[in-house]
């Protein structure tokens, strides 16, 4: 078994592009009864780090290494569709400052515009 470093950090990289695939950001959607469709949204943070030496002057026989690896997965909302809408429905703590909230209410204007768009032609 060859312990070098490259495959080392080869095979810490494949395991971290496992989880961090875009099902694991946006979810599978879920279809409810009533004909809405909940489709759930994840912040995923990671960090990374590795490294590592040859123990007896570059011999490739000998070498240790090390890497480690952090996965962060956060529910963020849900995207709900019904009757063609789209809409945020968020998770986490409503936000604390003017600009915050602003800024959560823009997905919400720009729906109500693209409906007052489509009802004027």
């Amino acid at each position: 078994m060859e312990n070098s470093l490259g495959e080392l950090m080869k095979s810490t990289l494949s395991n971290i592009e496992e989880l961090v695939k875009v099902n694991n950001v946006v979810g599978e959607p879920i279809l409810t009864p009533d004909g809405i469709t909940l489709i759930p949204i994840s912040k995923v943070s990671f960090a990374f780090g590795g490294g590592g030496g040859d123990a007896r002057n570059g011999s490739r026989d000998n070498v240790n290494a090390g890497s480690a690896a952090g996965v962060k997965i956060d529910p963020v909302g849900f995207l709900v569709i019904k009757d063609g809408v789209v809409r945020m429905v968020n998770v986490q703590p409503p936000a604390k400052t003017s600009v915050d909230r602003a800024l959560d209410l823009v997905p919400q204007v720009l729906d109500r515009v693209d409906m007052l768009i489509d009802k004027k032609m």
